[in-house]
């Protein structure tokens, strides 16, 4: 394996180059869904039962709650739970809802990814935080990124 990102463990390259991705075609924060993708520290295939019943499945754990949803879209379990960046698009597709559509500050709506349950989403929040802030800093020293506003299409220059 090609050492991409040499400040980065080699197990976590993989879980960095499909967050990122999933990030860009979600249009979500990538220091929120890395984050979360660290936070939830699935791996492949693994399935995980929850005291509610439900399970939590593969990289980014998950929840089966929304697999009826998936299905009607040809989205099988064994897809979620499959090695690969696959699970990090669906995750995303799942913050960018909850960003989107859920109330409550930012971090609450994604922490809405691991539970809606006032408690429980108030500890997730605050590890979210944490990490996030972590992952922007690393971000910002890895990539150059610059903010274009662009009134009207006579103003982009050739």
């Amino acid at each position: 394996m090609i050492d991409v990102l040499p400040d980065i463990p080699a197990e976590q390259q993989a879980m960095v180059a499909c967050a990122l991705g999933a990030a860009i075609a979600y249009d979500v924060p990538a220091n929120i869904l890395l984050a979360i993708a660290e936070q939830e520290a699935g791996r492949p295939g693994q399935w995980v039962r929850n005291a509610n019943g439900t399970q939590d499945v593969g990289a980014l754990q998950f929840n089966t709650a929304y697999l009826r949803e998936l299905a009607r879209y040809g989205i099988s379990p064994h897809d979620v739970a499959a090695p690969g960046c696959y699970a990090y698009q669906l995750a995303a597709w799942r913050i960018r809802a909850h960003l989107r559509d859920d109330a409550g500050d930012v971090w609450a709506r994604a922490a809405n990814y691991h539970s809606r349950t006032p408690q429980l989403n108030a500890r997730y929040r605050a590890a979210l935080i944490r990490r996030a802030v972590r992952w922007s800093t690393w971000l910002a020293t890895h990539f150059s990124t610059r903010d274009i506003v662009v009134d009207s299409p006579s103003q982009v220059t050739k």
